[in-house]
């Protein structure tokens, strides 16, 4: 039994009282959460939901969030997580692609979506405990048995395409994913995972995420993040992990006077997803005094964290992402797929049993995401002699602002939609903030003229805020190559250096 909810059940006869969730100020024992998840997962076949039925959430973190996650897998059907800043027409878009059949909102985000048979409200009460979403008198079904290469979640990626892609991860993926988690950071049912990230996100979800409930652990949720109550949480709880997006530990290393906090229970804190500046891991272990900082490089199609940092080598192999885990292969390719020597850059492809076996809905992207085996990140970057990965270009057309991806083709196409626009180009460039800021470079139309109040306020009509650009560039022409392609990187070497000055115009 494959299930998510089989490995609830196995602790909640070998430790019924264990504290699984911590949110707030309520606990929820391992007990009370394999009760739970059958709750739902009897009002979920009461709303028809069975085998390989796909299952949305539109959800901020909260114990219901995960319930949803483990009932749906009780029952066979497949785990559909959205991220709930997208606007209504982004979340039409994912659940008409994915076929959803049943949507879980919060009820504060209930303006983007109808209110219909096929979705179910959840209100602040029951955000806290999902039973108070079904009846006492609804018969316990029992699990539905799932094969390893049965389908376990669906999640969608912004992509260079306008429109996200579905990943589909099975539990294959996924289970292998904590087993190489397991062995990286020694988990072991006395950790207890600080969580502020969103849930809908590999990185809260899977990095390690689950993986800590997997050996028994314990997960303190905070259902948003704030810099000074994570810290406390860390020293009220004893929490001895966590992962944070850069954004958010920037935050956290800026709160004022951080020694008012006891955080000697920390051992390390996974923080990747850019490349981490020295300067950074010395002010980390300066706040977190029995810490260590963990970079890591991964991705949705992996389940995230395919290499991670060396115990001691921080320093030393500073800009480096760390190497690869024990089930995970690294291979850095020409164009043609040929592999690569040592300390040459090139195309970073990934192969093992965590890495997915393609998109929903999608044959064409996912034949063009391999070479045979390997699956294409996009991303370019070298191997040093060591076997450490060194990413110097990401996704060219993706831009890393917080914890989220936003494909520049995804904002441009709704930046073509300004009458006054001839040419228009998005670029993520460093910002101390957000790691990168998403500016928007645009050649106006003959007598045309527009402002950056203009293009936010249309930006905000199409997309989430978080890709709305927040900074506007008017130029005489876009840098392009031979074939008439715009030449992003020069963008970005151009309006990055020091000398320009990035205010709005």
């Amino acid at each position: 039994m494959v299930n998510l909810s089989a490995f609830i059940a196995f602790h909640a006869r070998q430790r019924p009282e264990h504290t699984a969730i911590i949110y707030g100020e309520e606990r929820v024992s391992y007990k009370a959460f394999d009760q739970r998840i059958r709750r739902l997962a009897a009002l979920l076949k009461q709303r028809g939901i069975g085998k390989d039925d796909i299952v949305a959430v539109f959800m901020k973190n909260s114990p219901a969030f995960l319930e949803v996650a483990f009932a749906t897998s009780h029952l066979g059907a497949v785990f559909l997580p959205v991220n709930f800043r997208l606007a209504a027409n982004e979340l039409a878009h994912i659940l008409n692609d994915a076929g959803a059949k049943l949507l879980f909102i919060d009820e504060e985000l209930t303006s983007v979506c109808e209110i219909d048979q096929h979705v179910v409200v959840v209100d602040a009460m029951a955000q806290h405990d999902s039973r108070r979403l079904s009846s006492p008198d609804w018969p316990l079904p029992d699990a539905v048995p799932r094969r390893s290469d049965q389908l376990f979640r669906l999640m969608y990626t912004s992509g260079t395409t306008a429109r996200p892609k579905g990943v589909m991860h099975s539990y294959e993926n996924f289970y292998w994913k904590c087993m190489d988690h397991v062995i990286a950071l020694n988990l072991t049912a006395e950790d207890k995972l600080l969580t502020v990230g969103p849930l809908y996100h590999v990185g809260a979800f899977d990095l390690p995420g689950v993986a800590v409930l997997w050996r028994g652990g314990t997960i303190c949720l905070h259902r948003e993040f704030n810099a000074e109550d994570a810290l406390a949480s860390i020293e009220r709880h004893q929490l001895s992990c966590a992962w944070t997006a850069p954004v958010m530990l920037n935050q956290i290393l800026s709160v004022e006077s951080p020694e008012r906090f006891d955080l000697s229970s920390l051992r390390w804190c996974i923080g990747g997803g850019e490349k981490t500046p020295e300067s950074r891991i010395r002010d980390f272990t300066r706040v977190f005094t029995s810490a260590r900082y963990i970079d890591g490089y991964g991705l949705t199609e992996s389940c995230s964290g395919d290499t991670l940092m060396a115990p001691g080598m921080e320093i030393e192999k500073i800009g480096s992402t760390g190497r690869a885990l024990a089930h995970v292969e690294i291979c850095i390719c020409d164009e043609q797929g040929k592999p690569l020597p040592s300390n040459t850059d090139g195309e970073i492809c990934l192969r093992g049993p965590k890495v997915t076996r393609g998109y929903w809905n999608d044959p064409e992207k996912t034949a063009e995401s391999f070479f045979d085996d390997w699956f294409r990140t996009g991303d370019i970057g070298h191997l040093d002699g060591d076997g450490f990965l060194f990413v110097t270009d990401r996704r060219k057309d993706m831009i890393l602002t917080g914890a989220e991806n936003v494909a520049s083709s995804e904002v441009e196409n709704v930046i073509y939609l300004l009458p006054q626009v001839a040419e228009a180009a998005v670029v993520g460039l460093p910002d101390e903030q957000w790691g990168e800021r998403l500016v928007a470079v645009v050649v106006l139309r003959e007598g045309k003229t527009l402002s950056y109040t203009q293009l936010e306020h249309h930006c905000r009509g199409h997309l989430a805020n978080f890709k709305v650009p927040k900074q506007l560039l008017i130029s005489e022409g876009l840098p392009r190559n031979p074939s008439g392609k715009i030449l992003k990187r020069e963008l970005r070497e151009m309006y990055a250096q020091p000398s320009f000055d990035s205010s709005h115009p």
